[in-house]
């Protein structure tokens, strides 16, 4: 049995001295491992330590913070098996795909590292002589970071990387369901040499941490990455001390294949977006719009590939999908396949809990794609957050972008043209704040990364990633002859 332990001013907090929380494997659906239930005390006593250490870790400098980072890194490189193992047991995902996210959160660090020594500020001339003006950056303070289950490590190191690297000091609120591997993640940090105090992290229930960290006026920043429904709750407790938020929230990506484009690559890119991570990911695909002229080819393609992925337990065999994470994502899945059948579309593939005894137990479920969809259906509608995808024929480029747009959400689109006027018009129209042509990777470190509509507001990853961490001053300046 897996005991996990949490971090407050650089003490480890075992389940010893607890209440303990369960995690749970959804592959075999069994208690494996505890980790600590954070108190009300743990979670003062944490944006305490973090205050402390604010002023001594924001004086040191950008380079100083980025060996830290850059040592963390190296120790996550080293842990990435183990620390893989943890993510697979409480998340799902393949081990193969596991370490790959510990890799890439290894890969944040180092990235922040380096940029937090490019935050340049500049000189502005003034219309007096010997006169002018400073724009300089300084950190806002302590900083919560609260990060979700689908990607346990990699969407923390987002928020570690950046607030670590502008000089803040962090608080996080790890994913009840997957604690594991980000406090494994974070131990890297801890045990790079970083002082006490400046990351702390905590596992219990949203609840009750939440709001201790969004109305605390010691906390000066928040960054959310989660459900839209959470996410307004998030920023109306924040508002009566007015810190600085960013959200990161859900999303129905939508997916335009044009008749021109390279129909093998939309297809290959349609499977991985759609299906990995058994589509619990917030650009994973939900909604593929193709020409009419090409609807049944793509069709034909789309499921001949998806019927070659491999489902299983990620820990113990080779595959390409494991089960889904919780019981209630499970749930929703199935409701959003009935409720399209029901309203007269047609399951081209899946659709249903995989066949054998070892599906018997574990959240599985295969990997669906569902034509002939339309609007009213709830899977076109909602984020499913699942391995489910809904494909319909348009007839017209004006068509597909009113499609597209036809949603709450605005964070990632996917376009599949050889046209370059197709992908100067559809980049520019459709209302996204990311979008991924002829490609299905709509995020990449170094570029800014946030959201529209109910999407969110505020960006991660890049340069304008670090900035959210950074108040911006201007000091102006006259010198006396």
């Amino acid at each position: 049995m897996v005991r996990g332990e949490i971090l407050i001013g650089g003490k480890w907090i075992g389940v010893e001295e607890r209440e303990a929380l369960e995690v749970v494997n959804p592959a075999t659906e069994e208690v494996f491992a505890f980790v600590p239930k954070a108190t009300k005390e743990d979670v003062e006593a944490a944006i305490y330590a973090a205050d402390a250490a604010f002023k001594s870790w924001s004086r040191l400098t950008p380079f100083a913070r980025g060996e830290y980072l850059r040592k963390a890194s190296e120790i996550a490189v080293e842990r990435s098996r183990e620390i893989a193992r943890l993510m697979t047991q409480e998340e799902g995902k393949p081990l193969k795909e596991a370490e790959g996210e510990v890799l890439k959160g290894a890969e944040i660090l180092r990235y922040y590292a380096e940029e937090g020594e490019r935050v340049y500020g500049r000189i502005i001339p003034n219309a007096e002589a010997d006169t002018e003006s400073r724009v300089i950056y300084q950190p806002v303070g302590v900083a919560a970071a609260i990060s979700p289950w689908n990607y346990p490590v990699e969407l923390l190191a987002w928020k570690l990387g950046a607030g670590l690297a502008a000089g803040c000091t962090v608080v996080a609120k790890v994913p009840s369901e997957t604690p594991l591997s980000p406090l494994a993640f974070v131990r890297c940090i801890v045990d790079a040499g970083v002082p006490a105090g400046v990351v702390n992290a905590l596992t219990g229930p949203g609840s009750v941490i939440g709001p201790m960290l969004f109305e605390n006026p010691l906390i000066k920043r928040v960054a959310f990455t989660g459900s839209t429904d959470v996410g307004k709750e998030v920023l109306r407790r924040c508002a009566g001390t007015l810190k600085r938020v960013s959200l990161e929230l859900g999303g129905s990506l939508p997916m335009i294949v044009c008749a021109d484009c390279d129909l093998e690559r939309a297809v290959a890119g349609a499977v991985r977006r759609s299906f990995r991570n058994m589509g619990q990911i917030c650009i994973a695909i939900n909604r593929i719009y193709v020409d009419r002229r090409i609807y049944e080819d793509f069709l034909d393609g789309f499921a001949a590939a998806t019927k070659r992925l491999t489902i299983g337990n990620g820990l113990l065999e080779g595959c390409d999908l494991g089960p889904m994470c919780t019981r209630e994502g499970l749930a929703k899945v199935i409701l959003h396949v009935e409720d399209a059948v029901n309203k007269g579309a047609r399951v081209v593939w899946g659709g249903k809990k995989p066949q054998g005894e070892k599906y018997q137990k574990g959240y599985f479920f295969e990997p669906t794609i569902i034509r002939d969809v339309t609007h009213d259906m709830l899977l076109m509608k909602e984020e499913t957050f699942g391995p489910v995808v809904g494909v319909m024929p348009f007839d017209t480029i004006d068509e597909a972008i009113a499609l597209a747009n036809d949603t709450d959400y605005g964070l990632a689109a996917i376009i599949f043209t050889n046209s370059l006027s197709l992908t100067e018009r559809l980049s520019r129209e459709l209302n996204f704040g990311n979008v991924a042509v002829n490609n299905v990777d709509a995020g990449v470190i170094n570029a800014p990364y946030g959201g529209w509509n109910m999407s969110g507001f505020g960006h991660e990853h890049g340069r304008e990633g670090l900035y959210e961490y950074l108040h911006i001053k201007h000091v102006r300046i006259r010198y006396l002859p």
